[in-house]
């Protein structure tokens, strides 16, 4: 090749490279709260974009459907003179997120928020709190919370489960039933669902171990299959969807420790691959990404291999769209983590580059 088809193919491959570049925002712990970042897929590089929005203590960042809306948790002490967390809504420009709305949530330490599969209604769950409201939500704009629950129950551990601690919302695959997951109450607490009124109708509650915490509710493509995290025993319930009544029925459970460990361990989140053929799993203290097959038809895990997380405390963890890598909000170390995946065998890479951020909570791509 002589020199000259060289730089042509050089700067056909940069111009390709920075083609395929797309705006990644990360959620922030700090007060700065929403960051930007430009992801590479080609060369898996971070370039910082800078601040997308100045909303402090940011936990979990989700999208509108149709990717017009971000709307963030944000897990302040007080919002609006009210000692509450904040639920606020932005619109999607070019470079920038447009503030459109803020709203109180129902109490201290809002960390999750979900929109329903309509985009009509969206919840969110407080851990200080013990509690849940719902918004309805119109071009992108949160109305005053349409309901509000505080939970009572709490769990055997007197360090962890003193009180009630809402952690997560999910719906069902046919969007009847919405659920919030209780860690310090042991239970998933399961509603009826009317997305056009963003009302919840109390449905049953699925009784997890006593001292397990669940705190995550993933449901699988199969439509029937779904995986709670337990995060106080390290440990995944896999569990049986019913459609007829929402209810959820335990099937067995994974441990995600070896027999003996050193670290305080405690289990934290669930990636599942659009086939549904790879399961992964994040477990804190021991610091690792946990990676499974699972059978398409019933969800069933078969272990692969465990990958350190690449730094500590890995919060959340994402696939990019390729699904070739996976990034890795370690939150204590701030960082992203960047692993190469093969997308055939479902096994992640045991090496890594990484990205500063401070305290990364959420991955948005």
């Amino acid at each position: 090749m002589t020199a000259a088809a060289v730089s042509l193919a050089a700067t056909h491959s940069r111009m390709f490279s920075e083609s395929n570049r797309r705006r990644v925002y990360v959620g922030s712990n700090k007060p700065d709260g929403i960051l930007a970042f430009d992801w590479n897929p080609v060369t898996a590089e971070f370039t910082p974009a800078g601040v997308a929005a100045k909303i402090a203590n940011v936990d979990w960042i989700i999208y509108s459907a149709d990717r017009r809306h971000l709307f963030a948790a944000s897990e302040v002490d007080s919002f609006n003179g009210a000692p509450t967390g904040e639920v606020a809504s932005y619109a999607v420009e070019t470079s920038s997120l447009k503030p459109l709305s803020g709203q109180n949530s129902a109490a201290t330490g809002t960390c999750h928020i979900a929109l329903d599969h309509t985009g009509r209604t969206l919840v969110s769950a407080d851990y200080g709190g013990g509690s849940a409201a719902s918004f309805q939500v119109k071009d992108g704009r949160l109305s005053k919370a349409a309901w509000k629950e505080h939970y009572t129950e709490h769990g055997p551990n007197t360090e962890r489960q003193e009180a009630a601690h809402a952690h997560f919302v999910s719906y069902s695959p046919d969007n009847r039933f919405a659920y919030i997951n209780d860690l310090g109450g042991d239970c998933i607490h399961i509603y009826g669902l009317d997305a056009a009124s963003a009302q919840l109708k109390a449905a049953g509650k699925y009784r997890a171990q006593a001292g397990s915490g669940p705190r995550t509710l993933h449901f699988h493509p199969n439509g029937t299959t779904a995986y709670s995290m337990n995060e106080l025993n390290s440990t995944v319930d896999v569990l049986k969807w019913n459609k007829a009544d929402g209810s959820l029925t335990f099937v067995s459970r994974i441990k995600l420790l070896p027999e003996v460990s050193p670290a305080l361990s405690t289990g934290c989140d669930t990636v599942i691959t659009r086939d549904g053929r790879n399961v992964y799993f994040a477990n804190r203290g021991d610091d690792f990404i946990y990676a499974f097959t699972a059978d398409p038809g019933t969800g069933m895990l078969t272990p692969i291999a465990r990958t350190p997380s690449g730094g500590k405390t890995p919060r959340n963890f994402v696939l990019d769209p390729t699904e070739k890598w996976m990034i890795v909000a370690n939150q204590d170390s701030d960082q992203l983590s960047v692993f190469p995946r093969d997308p055939k065998t479902g096994e992640v890479a045991k090496e890594w580059k990484s990205y500063p951020c401070p305290a990364p909570m959420c991955i948005l791509f």
